[in-house]
């Protein structure tokens, strides 16, 4: 859509200024970021509705079956145990020497 109603001084009526050019782009522009806003809001509204039917689910779940949920916790922190130890061990600068190296520096 081109603006010939505002023109360059030269008088062709076919080329618009860079006003118009400006306006144009200022209104596409505003445009799309309410588009942006909008589609935002909706997956975000998305996000919140699946995010509250999965805890509703977890909740219900657990009352139902609070044996098994308490053996799956106990796995969950067994196994985030088990990582963070091994990490601990990885990340250690143990300079003494491991058994069977007789004293020799680890290399």
């Amino acid at each position: 859509m081109t603006d010939t109603t505002k023109t360059e001084a030269t008088g062709n009526t076919d080329t618009p200024t860079t006003e118009s050019i400006i306006d144009q782009a200022t209104a596409t522009a505003q445009e799309a970021a309410k588009t942006v806003a909008d589609t935002s809001a909706s997956l975000l509204g998305q996000a919140k509705d699946a995010i509250g039917q999965a805890v509703e689910t977890t909740i219900e779940a657990v009352k139902e079956h609070p044996v098994a949920a308490a053996a799956i916790g106990a796995g969950v922190a067994a196994t985030v145990a088990g990582a963070a130890y091994g990490v601990s061990k990885l990340l250690e600068e143990d300079e003494t020497p491991a058994k069977g190296t007789k004293g020799r520096a680890k290399a």
